[in-house]
């Protein structure tokens, strides 16, 4: 197929759907492979796994007002119904895992009804009902899985006060006295902001209407993110087209990720502003004519940058898009390249001035890293071999030391590992939303600290752009565990770990009973996964 030539390849789910070819040499299927709509018993079906998911995601909302992230003074305290789940800490532990097992399951039940290799998958608007209904319970109740959303309100107040957010943290810019400064986790008291100047520009409008109303914040910067999570659910199913993949297979498995759900919809991860930009700025630079596209697609995404810096990283396979569009010359790239610089210093100019704050974001990179985890490998190697085999040997114990080399080395694996995907993107060898997304999975990973929610800045490009079943295979497993592996808390059990092994055993003999009773009337729970009838698998 020549660069530039469209096919009639189906819809969302499979029908209907149009492929701008933007570089990468693919054969769309052909008619008899398009799959149909849902038959009657598969309708009831999808009805059933959509009622399933919601009841877990109303029991979530319920569970969040006694075993959320909620705020030191909590506003339902003494109400006599809602105040009921506090007064019951254990009934609302075992009601939110059993939300978050109901809301899994329900998940890769619907993936049977979303995956490719069937004859009939559910169609777009479907899929978009039953999101919806999954996530409007989260959307409307307490938060959920994090306490991250009372640090961008005290941040953000830092920032609307006239302090500069990365020099002062919470506890001296606004006092110790502070509500906003109350809930804020003892660890980010002290510390500057570690997000990019524009989400601190959005901060700062938000808490000038807000103020110290921590409710009132919360339900806005709420709104922040489901805008953002919209924008990336309308860029997912553009992107699949490009890259021949079924867009509703895209949406079941970013859009309804249990991870999103929990993380952006109830955790509210500003990863919802770093995917909806990051995906729109590369949707629309392949959708406008040149030069419109490389100029408004790489505004978008370095306004994402300018929120969190690793979509900075999408300008590069952005432009290995454009370069192969205008011929794959090396001139090509050059020319784009130098085009892409200019428009990221003009947008980067533009907002640190109208910011105030100068460049100080640049020295906050490293404020996430006060966190040592386990979960993160490079910090992982170095705390075993720094403190764990350096004091086995009676060497002292080195563990910071062997921090700063692991954190060295991971950034350099990762750096390599982006300049390699981009050459093969430039190549034609891998479709450059894949270069993308493995990319950003190794800056995740490969970093010094690794959150759940990071996972996100792979799973969106990789989602829209790959057709392998082994790559959906380890995402649907890796999914479904790491959304059961945070707390709803958000943070430990503070004197009441005796409380978790009788909440689980609660949900689980809960949940055992719960799948009896529909034993029959749904999907099979892991889906038949078959590589579909396109050799463009990257």
């Amino acid at each position: 197929m020549a660069a530039g030539e469209t096919t009639d390849t189906g819809d969302s789910g499979g029908r209907d759907r149009t492929r701008e070819d933007v570089g990468t040499t693919t054969i769309a299927p052909t008619t008899n492979d398009i799959p149909g709509p849902l038959d009657r018993n598969e309708r009831r079906q999808l009805a059933l796994v959509r009622r399933f998911g919601t009841t877990g995601a109303l029991l979530l909302a319920f569970a969040a007002l006694g075993a959320g992230a909620a705020p030191v003074a909590n506003p339902i305290s003494g109400i006599r119904v809602l105040s009921l789940p506090a007064r019951m800490p254990t009934v609302a532990m075992a009601c939110a895992w059993l939300g978050m097992l109901m809301v899994v399951i329900g998940w890769l039940w619907l993936g049977r009804l979303a995956l490719p290799g069937r004859s009939r998958l559910v169609s777009h608007t479907q899929l978009g009902r039953t999101i919806v209904m999954w996530g409007f319970p989260l959307a409307i109740a307490p938060p959920l899985f994090s306490r991250d959303m009372y640090a961008y309100l005290a941040q953000s107040a830092v920032a609307a006060s006239g302090a500069d957010p990365y020099e002062f943290g919470p506890s001296e810019a606004l006092g110790v006295d502070n509500p906003l400064t109350a809930n804020v986790p003892n660890i980010w008291r002290d510390t500057p902001a570690p997000y990019g100047p524009l989400f601190l520009m959005f901060g700062r409008g938000i808490a000038a209407i807000v103020g110290e109303n921590i409710v009132f914040g919360v339900l806005l910067w709420r709104v922040v993110m489901l805008l953002s999570l919209a924008l990336a659910v309308w860029a997912i199913p553009h992107l699949a087209r490009r890259c021949g993949v079924p867009p509703v297979c895209a949406l079941w498995l970013c859009a309804a990720n249990p991870i999103v759900l929990f993380h952006v919809v109830s955790g509210m991860h500003n990863e919802a502003l770093l995917m909806g930009l990051m995906l729109a700025g590369i949707e629309l630079g392949l959708r406008l004519p040149r030069p419109l596209g490389l100029v408004f697609g790489s505004v978008v995404i370095v306004v994402a940058g300018a929120v969190k810096p690793p979509a900075f990283i999408a300008l590069g396979f952005l432009g290995m898009y454009l370069a192969r569009r205008r011929g794959g010359r090396l001139t090509d790239l050059l020319l784009v390249a130098a085009a892409m610089v200019a428009v990221f210093l003009a947008t980067m100019t533009v907002i640190t001035l109208t910011s105030g704050w100068g460049l100080g974001w640049l020295e906050t990179f490293d404020v996430p890293n006060r966190i040592k985890t386990w979960l993160a490998p490079m910090t992982a190697i170095g705390m075993f071999g720094g403190g764990g085999v350096s004091m086995l040997l009676r060497l002292g114990n080195h563990t910071d030391a062997m921090l700063s080399i692991t954190k060295v080395v991971g950034y350099g694996i990762s750096a390599l590992v982006c300049l390699r995907l981009l050459w093969s993107s430039f190549r034609g060898r891998i479709e450059p939303l894949t270069g993308l997304g493995i990319t950003l999975g190794a800056v995740a990973l490969l970093g010094p600290v690794l959150h759940p929610w990071y996972l996100l800045w792979a799973l969106a490009p990789l989602a829209v752009s790959t057709n392998d079943s082994r790559f959906r295979v380890v995402t649907i497993a890796i999914s479904a565990s790491v959304a059961l592996l945070v707390p709803p808390t958000g943070a430990g059990y503070v004197l009441r770990y005796y409380m978790i092994p009788f909440a689980v055993i609660a949900a689980l003999i809960a949940f055992a009973v719960i799948l009896l009773l529909t034993r029959g009337r749904v999907p099979r729970l892991l889906p038949t996964l078959r590589r579909p009838a396109t050799p463009d698998s990257h």
